[in-house]
């Protein structure tokens, strides 16, 4: 028991040692990258950015880098896919929004355009859902303390009654945008063609005839997944399957 006890608290020691490591070479590999794209070496800014996003490092900033060095080398929907996941990061980072914009339009053929449900989901995605869990917190405990006073102080029930009752309207909606996100989050995701060559097919399988055409870029709503293959649909209806290594899946919002 001692002997394995030591041995464990060896590999822990390690572990430790290790993610201390990475830690302490994340900038040195960050500025690395930049130094790569002020050169124009898009490709290799993109493999050492994406090394880093794969050690578990990540940022809005990082995201973003990734992005432009992708586009820059050529990579549209992994352009896309980076601005994505920043986003999700900084929702109302104006720069991230613009350059994906401008990505989206670079983008052939079929993919995702806005409609009633994608407003919505943009405007759930306007906060994280960090942001909207503490807005809720924040006006749970707000109601809590106004409806406490008007229970101890009485001479206080004109002043405080509105304001109260404004709280916990705000309360119950909050929760309810929060219900949306979660769900949106966790329930409601996008694939991201990241493959030129890609192609949607119709069925799980390698030999299954093409259903539609895709284009490295598209967006496409993600209706199942299993053993290694995605099933999605385009904006006309048209379902079909795609292989992991073509797509990136990222949470609605």
């Amino acid at each position: 028991m001692k002997r394995f006890l030591s041995i464990l608290l060896a590999a822990l020691a390690m572990c430790a040692g290790a993610g201390t490591l990475l830690a302490s070479n994340a900038p040195s590999d960050f500025s690395a990258a930049n130094q790569f794209y002020a050169e124009g070496k898009f490709s290799e800014a993109a493999k050492v950015y994406e090394s880093l996003l794969n050690s578990g490092v990540i940022s809005p900033n990082l995201l973003f880098n990734d992005g432009n060095a992708e586009f820059k080398a050529g990579n549209v929907g992994r352009a896309i896919a980076a601005y994505r996941r920043a986003a999700l990061l900084a929702p109302r980072d104006s720069d991230v929004h613009a350059n994906l914009g401008f990505v989206r339009n670079q983008v052939q053929g079929d993919t995702l355009h806005e409609n009633d449900w994608s407003r919505m989901e943009g405007w759930l995605g306007a906060l994280t859902l960090n942001e909207w869990a503490a807005w809720t917190a924040i006006l749970f405990w707000l109601t809590f303390l106004l409806f406490a006073a008007l229970q101890f102080r009485p001479a206080l029930r004109n002043l405080l009654r509105t304001p109260a009752r404004i709280a916990a309207v705000a309360a119950v909606c909050a929760c309810a945008c929060l219900a949306g996100a979660v769900h949106l989050h966790y329930s409601e995701s996008v694939a991201v063609v990241v493959l030129p060559d890609a192609v949607a097919r119709s069925g799980p399988f390698a030999d299954a005839q093409n259903a539609f055409a895709v284009h490295d870029g598209a967006e496409l709503a993600v209706l199942d997944r299993i053993n290694g293959w995605v099933q999605v649909s385009d904006d006309n209806g048209r379902s079909g399957w795609m292989q992991n290594a073509q797509v990136e899946v990222i949470p609605a919002i």
